[in-house]
């Protein structure tokens, strides 16, 4: 397992959109790096696969950028790369839910990390005696592959109907602590910050998503695989290639 695969994002306000890809472009390219970043005027979303030194050269860069500074990606193992290329695109939304776009002036929807989140299921309630609703904001295809024991799926299509699926929805949620989460954590993140903007109290996101979870935990309260966009198609709780899987 000698290939290291990372993800990461950020919610911050980019205008130099152009620059920034034909840079970070020529960086990976330089690196013989594989995988997708997505920039948009809300921030930047990757993923990224090679050996150890490709991608630590990648992130030198990336961290030279004082936007980027703290930028901190999520890492697992495979034995290939999982991609096929490199391409780094420019977009309207780093994750899109067809609203108005994030502003990251406005700063971060609140987190649980993930040793709170395993606590609080341990004991089957939050750390103020609240009843915790898992959210899992993913499609349908993802959440068949695994997902939190008990978490509301709303069997999302795509992330563009989550905001229809929670204004249905809403009363579920009253007077209880809500976490919502998915792979990475951008989804997440979005989805808490708009239902804050709905008025709903006590809403956090897994910081880190699913990826991080696993990574920080035993794996308790996940059932199944995590699906990942990528060749691998899931990783285990263990953040390997899932059986079944070729890289």
């Amino acid at each position: 397992m000698s290939i290291v695969n990372i993800s990461a994002y950020k919610f911050i306000s980019l205008d130099d959109l152009p620059a920034l890809r034909e840079r970070l472009f020529a960086r990976c390219e330089a690196l013989a790096l594989k995988g997708t970043i997505l920039l948009a005027p809300e921030g930047i979303n990757l993923f990224l696969a090679g050996s150890r030194a490709q991608i630590d050269g990648f992130l030198a860069t990336l961290h030279d950028d004082p936007r980027f500074a703290d930028l901190a990606p999520k890492e697992s193992l495979s034995a290939t790369v999982p991609f096929g290329r490199l391409r780094v695109r420019l977009k309207r939304e780093i994750i899109t839910m067809r609203l108005p776009a994030i502003r990251p002036e406005g700063g971060r929807a609140p987190v649980v990390d993930a040793l709170t989140l395993q606590r609080w299921l341990d004991q089957g309630r939050d750390d103020e005696g609240r009843e915790v609703v898992l959210l899992d904001t993913r499609n349908d295809y993802e959440t068949d592959a695994g997902k939190f024991a008990q978490a509301v799926d709303y069997r999302l299509a795509s992330f563009t109907g989550f905001p229809a699926a929670i204004a249905a929805d809403r009363a579920r949620y009253e007077g209880k602590t809500v976490v919502s989460y998915c792979t990475g954590g951008i989804r997440c993140e979005k989805a808490a910050l708009h239902m804050h903007g709905l008025g709903m109290e006590h809403v956090y996101q897994l910081d880190g998503g699913i990826l991080k979870y696993l990574e920080q935990t035993n794996g308790a309260h996940w059932q199944g695989d995590c699906f990942v966009f990528d060749g691998r198609g899931a990783v285990d709780k263990r953040l390997l290639p899932a059986q079944g899987t070729n890289a």
